[in-house]
């Protein structure tokens, strides 16, 4: 069982790495990407809890808002994310997302109210670092670094409130009135704003890989990952999480050759950046055992 959930969940991680790959492939604006994406992904969401689980929808009020909240930054997460695609490549917005492991060692202790961990602020320094590498190296890329870092505080944002939420009604629910509320905050603004008129400037090409973005490579990963904590620990999940980056750039290496060939120096960067937090997450995992150990 335990073989089996790990290579499910190393398919979970596939498919979100391959979600920047659909991102470069739909033509699409990043605005109208994410109102479908998000659209979409809420409609198999309600499905799946409706109609296969058979479960209410019914949340208090007060939960609704702070589901709300949390669906506005994964909706400007998504938009930074793959704007960053749509001005640079895949290449650099998901090197970018490294630096969500910085952010949350600044952010995570302050909600939480626990101490700062000198090795993630030395793990941080070492991404910062390596970031500004890259952006010295592939300065014409500036737009998309700049938008791949707001991608990163906004998805640390999330998932950082998302772990104070956890718990208060099933995982489900709330995955779903997380990208329903951030449709309708969309959806609200766009109407506001009159752009909600350009909403329908899509063709049918990048409607069906914007279906399949929310459905495969968006509601059935996120129901995944809630299954396989039953088999697998945190500390494994978030280990293997961290390999997102390494999929979508070998993936958009090989199918979109010559726009997503990086300097050698982008490449060191990002594996030193990717051990560093490989390395960080072990560290932590040997402490909670001593910890353990000696309680």
């Amino acid at each position: 069982m335990q073989k089996l959930a790990l290579l499910r969940l190393h398919s979970i991680v596939f498919l979100w790495g391959f979600t920047a790959i659909l991102g470069k492939l739909i033509h699409a604006n990043a605005t109208i990407l994410v109102f479908y994406r998000m659209f979409f992904a809420s409609v198999f969401l309600f499905i799946f809890i409706r109609f296969f689980k058979k479960e209410s929808l019914k949340i208090s009020k007060k939960l609704f808002f702070q589901l709300a909240t949390v669906g506005f930054f994964m909706a400007l997460h998504w938009f930074c994310f793959f704007y960053a695609i749509k001005v640079s490549n895949v290449s650099i917005a998901l090197s970018c997302l490294s630096l969500s492991t910085l952010f949350a060692a600044i952010l995570e202790p302050i909600i939480f109210k626990r101490k700062i961990d000198i090795s993630e602020v030395i793990m941080g320094v070492v991404i910062v670092a390596c970031i500004l590498l890259i952006f010295k190296t592939e300065f014409h890329y500036k737009e998309g670094i700049i938008f791949g870092v707001l991608c990163a505080v906004f998805g640390t944002i999330f998932s950082v409130f998302n772990g104070k939420l956890f718990g208060k009604t099933s995982p489900e629910k709330i995955i779903f009135y997380e990208i329903f509320s951030g449709w309708l905050i969309l959806l609200i603004f766009y109407l506001f704003s009159g752009q909600i008129f350009q909403m329908n400037e899509i063709n049918y090409r990048d409607l069906a890989l914007i279906c399949l973005l929310a459905s495969v490579f968006t509601a059935f990963p996120m129901l995944e990952s809630v299954k396989l904590m039953k088999y697998i620990s945190p500390f494994t999940l978030i280990l293997t999480v961290n390999l997102e980056p390494v999929y979508g750039i070998i993936l958009a290496f090989f199918i979109f050759g010559e726009s997503e060939h990086m300097s050698p120096i982008f490449y060191i960067a990002s594996f030193v950046m990717i051990l560093a937090i490989v390395a960080n997450a072990l560290i932590k995992n040997r402490k909670q055992k001593t910890l353990i150990k000696h309680q």
